[in-house]
């Protein structure tokens, strides 16, 4: 019998600003998806993790969202 998930989960961040601003083709092929993978108590935090993190694709320390 399967175990059950408990309170910890694995969540993926993704940079917000690339987000916006990969809208031609041209600038999706340039850009790498960079993603940040990391874990959250869902019980402790249910709504969805913002944090600022380095984006190589931004060359900043921008926003970086959960993603589904």
């Amino acid at each position: 019998m399967p175990k059950n998930k408990g309170a910890r989960i694995i969540i993926t961040l993704r940079c917000q600003d690339c987000k916006k601003n990969s809208n031609t083709e041209d600038q999706k092929r340039k850009s790498k998806k960079i993603d940040y993978t990391t874990t959250k108590n869902r019980r402790n935090t249910p709504d969805r993790l913002e944090v600022k993190k380095y984006c190589p694709n931004c060359n900043l320390h921008t926003l970086h969202k959960e993603i589904k």
